[in-house]
């Protein structure tokens, strides 16, 4: 019984992890509607500073979360982990799915979700391949290991922004023939 409440509860934990990592458009806070200011130039002052509030305080929070989760599962489900491939591992995994977001969220999706049902398969076929013990010690050491781990989140937060602009500017013609034309459809 507990064996099956266990995986049940790791299944959805991930079902729900997978989905909200893998979009493109993590955040669903709409901060625009707090932006009251009436004067053009005042108003993009605003949208910049709620924008920069999404992703200057509050992305760099979920992705050390995202980072933090990847990092924990590999440590538990490693029979011997070294913690410099954990970290490397993690945060590569979570820069890929990030980056697939922008291309196609189906296949970020189906990322996001293939480490961690991948563990959860061979959690089942071969218990006694993990140590939780050795585990623990491992993720014990990890703060030890600060500078590593703020410059591989100051990377990820990097690539986010880089791929945030170059959408941005990608999309922004499509927008405006979209505007000026309703008939136009994008490819």
């Amino acid at each position: 019984f507990l064996f099956v409440i266990g995986m049940t509860i790791y299944a959805i934990f991930i079902f729900k992890f997978y989905r909200f990592i893998a979009r493109k458009d993590i955040f669903e806070l709409n901060l625009k509607q707090y932006n009251r200011a009436r004067h053009p130039l005042l108003e993009k002052l605003f949208a910049l500073i709620l924008y920069i509030i999404e992703y200057i305080l509050l992305f760099p929070v979920l992705t050390f979360f995202w980072f933090g989760t990847l990092a924990a599962l590999l440590t538990f489900m490693s029979p011997e982990p070294v913690i410099e491939h954990v970290v490397l591992i993690s945060i590569s995994v979570v820069a890929v799915i990030r980056i697939t977001a922008y291309y196609n969220e189906e296949l970020s999706k189906d990322l996001a979700k293939m480490l961690p049902f991948a563990l959860l398969g061979v959690f089942i076929v071969d218990m006694s391949y993990f140590s939780f013990s050795a585990s623990y010690e491992v993720l014990k050491t990890m703060p030890s290991f600060i500078n590593l781990l703020i410059y591989y989140l100051v990377f990820v937060i990097f690539l986010e922004f880089v791929l945030r602009i170059l959408y941005l500017i990608a999309n922004t013609p499509n927008e405006k023939r979209e505007q000026y034309n309703p008939q136009y459809k994008k490819i």
